[in-house]
């Protein structure tokens, strides 16, 4: 399985802010397991500590913001878009001031930086979690729309559509996320020139220029306030009847908005708070969107906290039952582990077909079916007991024998025609014989027990 990564050193990036016109210095820190982004706020007293995860976002109007207990931290999208493509689990992310730098409007600087102090692999497993079926979310008012689908890895495609002449439509794909240097991190934020002088009323894009924006005219104004508005953004005055991109910097890519609202999608989607294995299709994103699908994300997550693993009947097994025979000592009616389907250094997940010819079903009960739940765990104790045996030379001269038993719970009944997958995995490893192991049994997508227990290796007579 894959393990979490963090960075192997700090760095800094220094430059002003988009809304606020501040020189700001934002650095990125090495981080332990499981610590997840957050975001810290050096320049206020206490040094507050913001956790970046979707429901601590406030507002989407031109940018992601987090607040919590009154401390605010805007732009994060760029630095957290690095963070998660690179596949960084954890880091503590120092801000000295209320937003992030913008620097050129993209997430190359970041990227450059985080291969220049490289990272580093963690202990703790890499924790995905794993789309199974299609999960939708749509905003009828302004036909806004992300949908996720099953898929091996993170991939994204992204539709734009503008009533504009200069923009109409734009897409970007992204199938691998070890393409996003070469294919979407440079890709700037961009602006219509219709929307600048709202935008400065509402006391936004103070540090705004050509140097960290793509500027689109793709409206005829007068030539007058076109000269007023080029006077705000500090440039020489143009010809207003000529449309197009006012920028000094030529368009990296033709769809270079496309690409920057993939890349705003990611950095929203960081902040779900787990990798997700999945395809994105976003459809006229934005960060409002965005941060309402990830908090539906974050919903979904918290109900479906242990997802059961993934189960192709039409896969060879890693173990059938003769090779598990060639492990276990258990026989006719104590064999209660037909398949193993999966198995790492630290867990295993095997299969149990129940049927109504199952020995235990003549007396629990007659008229109503159920398996014993002494049974489920002597099972998911049989899977765990292959995990060890796997691991030992010689497994036939080796017996597992329970312990303790702890933190056992029964969630649904099984029952004859269901199968039983069990996930089992060491808690700690195995030291002077003793394994403690945490299992969980699942019946499709549900949870129908759980246990935690100790087993012993003993060597034969």
């Amino acid at each position: 399985m894959l393990k979490q990564k963090t960075l192997k050193d700090s760095f800094s990036l220094s430059g002003k802010g988009l809304h606020t016109g501040l020189d700001l210095t934002v650095t990125f820190n090495p981080a332990p397991d499981n610590h997840g982004y957050k975001i810290q706020r050096v320049d206020l007293e206490d040094q507050p500590i913001i956790d970046a995860v979707a429901d601590n976002v406030t507002e989407t109007t031109r940018g992601t913001v987090l607040v919590r207990n009154g401390v605010k931290v805007s732009t994060i999208e760029h630095g957290m878009a690095a963070l998660y493509a690179l596949g960084i689990d954890n880091c503590l992310i120092q801000v000295n001031g209320p937003e992030f730098p913008i620097l050129d409007g993209s997430a190359q600087y970041y990227v450059q930086e985080i291969e220049k102090v490289g990272t580093i692999e963690q202990n703790a497993v890499k924790d995905y979690y794993i789309i199974k079926s299609k999960i939708e979310f749509r905003d009828e008012e302004t036909g806004s729309s992300i949908i996720v689908l099953p898929d091996e890895n993170f991939s994204l495609n992204v539709l734009v559509s503008y009533d504009s002449s200069i923009i109409p439509n734009q897409f970007a794909t992204l199938e691998d996320m070890s393409k996003f240097k070469e294919e979407v991190a440079a890709s700037r934020t961009f602006v219509f020139v219709r929307e600048i002088e709202p935008l400065l009323s509402a006391g936004l894009i103070k540090g705004g220029d050509l140097d960290n924006a793509i500027v689109i005219y793709e409206r005829k104004m007068s030539q007058e306030n076109y000269d007023k508005l080029a006077d705000i953004m500090g440039v020489p005055h143009m010809n207003a009847d000529e449309l197009g991109y006012i920028n000094h910097k030529p368009l990296v890519w033709p769809n270079e908005c496309a690409r920057h609202k993939l890349l705003d999608v990611i950095g929203d989607l960081a902040l779900i708070g787990k990798p997700i294995k999945g395809r994105i299709i976003a459809t006229r994103p934005g960060h409002t969107i965005n941060n309402k699908f990830a908090r539906q994300m974050r919903k979904e997550i918290r109900l479906h906290e242990i997802q059961a693993p993934t189960y192709n009947c039409n896969e060879e097994p890693i173990m059938d039952v003769n090779r598990i025979r060639e492990l276990l000592p258990h026989r006719y009616p104590f064999q209660l582990v037909d398949k193993v389907i999966e198995i790492g250094a630290n867990y295993i997940v095997g299969v149990k077909n129940i049927t109504v010819n199952e020995p235990f079903f003549q007396g629990h009960f007659p008229d109503e079916p159920v398996m014993p739940g002494v049974l489920q765990i002597e099972a998911m104790a049989q899977v765990g007991g292959l995990l060890v045996l796997n691991s030992v030379d010689e497994p036939d001269r080796y017996s597992t024998y329970f312990l303790k038993i702890d933190g056992v719970k029964f969630r649904q009944k099984v029952v004859p025609g269901d199968t039983l997958l069990f996930r089992v995995e060491l808690v700690t490893p195995i030291r002077r014989g003793i394994a403690t192991m945490k299992g969980y049994a699942f019946v499709g997508e549900k949870v129908v027990c759980e246990a935690e227990f100790m087993a012993q290796i003993v060597k034969n007579k």
